[in-house]
């Protein structure tokens, strides 16, 4: 068991049943209402709830109708990472959901336009990827929009370059571990359907067992 230093930065995706079609794999991200609202309560009874970073990835409807209700009954904030190509889909936010988790103090970010591997575009593809997506939720949320997830989590040192070059401030993988917040790649913890409580407790302690640190290294995919 190894105690990490820094931020503890939590990942979701979708809550309760989907209102679109998933993608292969998918379905291991989404948490039921009940798993949620468990994972919340750990995480606002945490005695280090101050050094504990919520996100979201996929800009999924039930960020605005399941999850930031319940942050803000907690008094937690959260970054909403959103897929700008699914803005107003089915089962996607829409434009006045971004601007309303704006008006709850929420943060939102990028998680480019389309959910494709930034690792396999070439460079004009990820210039569009990361260039329009931002254009786009910042002209939604009228406010600047510096930080990107990167979808799958996969990146090498030409997409962290792109992204900087981009505008960004922070890229967010999903490689597990701590992080810091002033830094610009951050780690995060993806809390998936079958995480345990006894292994979200040691996420949010930065308690991670060394077998879980080898096998979250092996899930960041670096590429080069």
């Amino acid at each position: 068991m190894a105690k990490a230093d820094g931020y503890q930065i939590v990942n979701f995706h979708g809550i309760g049943e989907p209102l679109r079609d998933l993608e292969p794999g998918e379905a291991d991200y989404w948490l039921s209402h009940d798993r949620f609202l468990n994972a919340l309560d750990r995480i606002a009874s945490h005695p280090a709830r101050e050094r504990i970073y919520i996100t979201f990835d996929d800009g999924n409807a039930s960020d605005l109708l399941i999850a930031a209700p319940e942050l803000c009954q907690r008094g937690l904030r959260a970054e909403f990472f959103v897929l700008t190509g699914r803005i107003g889909q089915v089962g996607s936010l829409a434009a006045d959901d971004i601007r309303t988790l704006i008006a709850l103090k929420m943060g939102v970010g990028s998680h480019g336009v389309d959910h494709r591997d930034w690792t396999r575009l070439t460079a004009t593809e990820l210039h569009y990827e990361l260039e329009a997506s931002k254009a786009q939720l910042e002209e939604i949320c009228g406010c600047p929009v510096d930080a990107a997830s990167m979808p799958f989590g996969w990146y090498n040192s030409s997409v962290l370059e792109q992204i900087r070059n981009a505008g960004y401030r922070a890229a967010y993988s999903s490689g597990g571990g701590s992080a810091e917040l002033q830094g610009f790649l951050r780690p995060r913890n993806s809390v998936r359907s079958q995480t345990e409580d006894r292994a979200l407790d040691d996420i949010l302690s930065g308690q991670i067992p060394f077998w879980r640190r080898l096998r979250n290294a092996a899930r960041t995919r670096f590429r080069v």
